[in-house]
């Protein structure tokens, strides 16, 4: 056992996740491990408390409680690729990759399928079967970005840590830019627009998908402990009379349930969505479909549609597109919308 250590991070550690450059030190830790000591205050950067997704800078001092001792490398059995994945897991993940190239892996992400794991989410989640997606690499390519268990869509993984950082970046400072598919009960009015509630943690609910965020009307926000401001960009781009309608959106902020939360505030919940569009909901929709009829999935319908960002090595600007789920075509099959009916960027011609 070690005892209490503090460690600086290094110039080519910054912008890492504090438990990936924990684990990356002492491959010991389990991710269980890491969070524990997060939990319980054991582990601090610059003093403060943190989250084992807390992003860590260069410079910052983390203080490290006494951890187990690492068993020798001799008496480590080797861990072949993948044991503990079912081949189905691995077919499964492999076929959702929609683009690669040395770099970067781009994954259609399906629904159902948590970005990581945590509170509640289980063992199987993408960040658990990168190993099925290393291609040859040594290393497993690392998540940059989340989506929602229930979220479909683009999710890009950067197999080396330069890759990694860079594309961490260009999320937080919004140079990537997001499409998102979803249908939603009703028609908003106006057809486009913008959505400026601010969001809070709402509930007692534990951390994780369990949590419920609440709207806060924009002159509240700054009055209101805990809320963080949001704005959705929303554009119809086409409707089942006044019950549904196919709807593009872009998160031009990163808040949790951001489109969810959003679009239930507007009066609109997405189809699907039993947290942000269950039955107290006064519209046709129910969050559920319920008055929509025929074979009306009750997954969530929101999909990450299309990401556009420039390339950390070449510097192309890309935008890759990913064909929507099977319940999401059905529901689109169903009510007569077409994915080649709609221009890929509805917003760009206002812009």
């Amino acid at each position: 056992m070690s005892g209490v250590q503090t460690i600086t991070v290094g110039l080519d550690e910054g912008d890492m996740r504090l438990d990936r450059w924990l684990k990356k030190r002492f491959p010991q830790l389990t991710q269980g491990a890491v969070e524990k000591m997060c939990r319980t205050g054991q582990l601090r950067v610059d003093g403060g408390r943190a989250k084992a997704a807390t992003r860590i800078e260069t410079g910052q001092e983390i203080r490290i409680p006494p951890l187990p001792d690492a068993q020798p490398a001799q008496e480590r059995a080797p861990r072949p690729l993948g044991p503990r994945m079912l081949d189905s897991d691995v077919e499964m993940i492999q076929a959702a990759v929609l683009w690669k190239d040395e770099h970067i892996i781009a994954l259609n992400k399906p629904p159902g399928l948590p970005s990581q794991g945590g509170s509640g989410q289980g063992s199987r989640h993408v960040d658990g079967l990168t190993e099925a997606l290393m291609f040859g690499f040594k290393d497993r390519p690392k998540l940059v970005h989340r989506l929602d268990k229930d979220t479909s869509g683009v999710l890009l993984l950067a197999r080396t840590d330069r890759v990694a950082r860079a594309l961490s970046e260009a999320f937080r400072s919004r140079t990537t830019r997001k499409i998102y598919w979803a249908a939603v009960a009703g028609v908003p009015h106006p057809r486009m627009g913008t959505i400026r509630y601010g969001l809070v943690k709402g509930g007692s609910g534990r951390g994780g998908d369990n949590e419920k965020m609440i709207a806060v009307h924009p002159r509240d926000i700054d009055k209101t402990e805990g809320a963080k401001r949001a704005t959705t960009d929303y554009a119809v781009l086409d409707a089942l009379a006044t019950r549904a309608s196919w709807c593009a959106l872009v998160p031009i902020t990163g808040r949790t349930h951001q489109l969810r939360a959003h679009m239930a505030e507007l009066g609109h919940p997405i189809v699907g969505d039993g947290k942000y569009g269950g039955s107290g909901q006064e519209n046709l929709g129910d969050g559920w479909g319920a008055q929509l009829g025929g074979e009306i999935s009750k997954k969530l319908h929101l999909h990450a549609r299309s990401l556009t960002f420039e390339h950390p090595i070449t510097k192309k600007r890309m935008t890759l597109t990913a064909p929507l789920p099977e319940h999401m075509q059905r529901t689109w099959k169903s009510v007569g919308w077409h994915e080649n009916d709609v221009p890929d960027d509805p917003f760009a011609e206002v812009e």
